[in-house]
């Protein structure tokens, strides 16, 4: 197997807002991390996140482009408080659970593939996925599967 990195970004909910695969845990990395995230849900108003000084210094370049943009009112608070980032840390537990049974990886394929159908599920469940049917939790996974 290789070691990867897995990004993931949750609300104070619980609720998943996005995640990212990476072979390194850098500032590119991070950035690119928080680029899709902050693509796919917005700008937040504050992030927490663990000691990686490679969160906070992407975050401060999100924050440098927010300011030279002329957008000072949208910037990023950034936090570092290790009670508020267990939130991020118990909804790891599934994909720590499943990365133990199969005991890690043999490919970049699989790893991706099993955390994208974690991460559908655990949307699914929380009541994250916009269906104008009545359809059980199963059947939207299935129908977004199939």
């Amino acid at each position: 197997g290789q070691w990867v990195y897995y990004y993931r970004a949750v609300d104070k909910f619980g609720a998943v807002i996005d995640f990212y695969l990476s072979e390194t845990r850098d500032e590119p990395a991070a950035l690119a991390f928080f680029d899709k995230a902050i693509k796919s849900s917005g700008v937040p108003h504050r992030v927490v996140i663990d000691k990686s000084g490679a969160n906070a210094a992407a975050l401060n370049t999100i924050n440098i482009r927010l300011w030279l943009s002329g957008y000072m009112l949208f910037m990023i608070e950034v936090l570092a408080i290790k009670y508020l980032n267990n939130i991020v840390e118990q909804s790891h537990r599934k994909v720590k659970g499943k990365m133990h049974q199969c005991l890690g990886w043999k490919s970049w394929e699989g790893a991706e593939s099993t955390l994208v159908g974690v991460e559908l599920w655990s949307m699914i469940k929380q009541g994250q996925m916009n269906t104008t049917e009545m359809m059980t939790p199963w059947e939207q996974f299935y129908s977004l599967a199939a």
